[in-house]
């Protein structure tokens, strides 16, 4: 039957970048889905993942793997065959802990695969009690260890043609297995080359950010030198609306001075008046004098202006 998904996921893939071997370089733009493939002609466990029709992950469990979790999200595990580190980006903890807990019984699945296989080999590869039982009185050699010349290569004999058995069994999943690694092998060139200009494309965007930082930078000192203008501003609208009021203030001194001023100058007109009239009271009072001086001498004599009391020297002209 081939190849056939076992378990699936969706993340974000990763890979360590070859030069630094510390920063993680994306493979995917978006979560793609990572699927878990055994192949049971092989009885082989694989990761496999796709963007499109490319292969991003290409990657054979083997019992010396480790899966490690180094954060809630995100997890990892190395790839001796591959030369490189995969990483993965979850939604949430859980998916990653489902996803870490399937690589754990792939991983246990086939390192039981391959402990079977090797019975099966030494079994294959042991001889049988009889072939070995010879004289058990002998004493113990090189040769009755390991065989004589002529037993290994019976045994030799032996193990090629079980294999080439094995071999005929399984020609057509080898042979299209064979067709499926050139595949990958052309996918793998393709990545490479992906890789190359995703890493030019990031070192295009740092150098973008360095840009972006520098023009926020200045952003913000623009936002604060206008920030402080406002605020002089603000101190200067309150300072005007105290000279709006101390110059309403005045406005209204002015008004009361104005108002005191036209009340002095009333009465200054009244006392103009009143100085006329005084003044006419006194041109009055003088005529009167000279009447009266004028009818004291016509009227009175000397004596009678003695006896009156009044004075010669005031009622002459």
């Amino acid at each position: 039957m081939g190849e056939q998904p076992i378990f699936s996921t969706r993340a974000h893939v990763f890979q360590i970048d070859p030069t630094t071997k510390k920063n993680w370089v994306p493979t995917s733009k978006h979560a793609v889905t990572v699927s878990y493939f055994y192949d049971n002609t092989r009885n082989v466990y694989r990761i496999i993942s796709l963007d499109g029709s490319k292969a991003i992950i290409n990657s054979t469990i083997t019992p010396n793997m480790t899966f490690t979790k180094t954060s809630q999200k995100f997890g990892q595990w190395p790839d001796s065959r591959a030369n490189t580190v995969y990483g993965l980006g979850f939604s949430s903890e859980h998916h990653l802990t489902k996803f870490a807990e399937k690589f754990q019984e792939f991983k246990d699945a086939a390192r039981i695969a391959k402990e079977k296989m090797q019975e099966k080999m030494e079994l294959t590869s042991t001889p049988s009690q009889e072939s070995a039982g010879g004289d058990l009185q002998s004493p113990l050699t090189p040769e009755s260890i390991n065989g004589t010349d002529d037993e290994r290569s019976i045994q030799d004999v032996t193990q090629d043609s079980d294999a080439r058995a094995e071999i005929n069994q399984s020609s057509l999943p080898f042979t299209h297995s064979t067709t499926i690694g050139k595949h990958w092998e052309s996918e793998l060139a393709t990545l490479k080359t992906n890789n190359a200009k995703l890493t030019a494309a990031l070192l295009e965007s740092t150098a973008n950010v360095k840009q972006w930082k520098q023009q926020l930078t200045a952003y913000q000192d623009e936002a604060e030198r206008l920030h402080k203008r406002v605020s002089e501003l603000e101190c200067l609208s309150g300072q005007a609306n105290v000279l709006k009021t101390h110059k309403t203030e005045l406005n209204r001194t002015i008004e009361e001075l104005e108002a005191q001023m036209k009340d002095k100058e009333e009465e200054i007109e009244r006392l103009k008046k009143d100085i006329e009239g005084a003044k006419e009271l006194e041109t009055q009072r003088d005529t009167l004098s000279q009447q009266l001086q004028l009818s004291v001498h016509l009227c009175f004599g000397p004596e009678e202006k003695v006896k009156y009391g009044f004075n010669n020297d005031i009622l002459d002209f």
